[in-house]
């Protein structure tokens, strides 16, 4: 009974937040400028990254491993496993899946 109410609460302020002027405004705000440099920047900021962690995470994996075993300064160990920690699990479906939406979105 309580959560129901709770539900139909919830979704009442969601229907007030997605009708809001401000939301609107700053969803307007937030789209991507149509332009060379918004294009480049979704690219190569949000696609290449993710492409690369596909294509070559094992390699980059790999080298961090290797780099991490010959002992290196305090600042390198943070930078190896740092990149161990992006890479080792590839890509992000669910990133290059935002990127794409935000390219579709760029173009309409």
């Amino acid at each position: 009974m309580i959560a129901e109410a709770i539900i139909a609460l919830m979704k009442q302020k969601l229907k007030q937040i997605a009708q809001s002027p401000k939301t609107k405004q700053a969803l307007i705000a937030m789209k991507p400028e149509k332009s060379v440099w918004g294009f480049l920047g979704i690219v190569l900021f949000l696609i290449v990254p993710e492409i690369i962690a596909f294509i070559y995470s094992i390699e980059i994996t790999a080298y961090a491993q290797k780099a991490l075993l010959s002992s290196p300064a305090w600042y390198e160990k943070y930078y190896f496993d740092f990149l161990i920690m992006l890479f080792e699990e590839g890509g992000s479906w669910f990133n290059l899946a935002i990127a794409m939406a935000l390219l579709i979105w760029f173009f309409f």
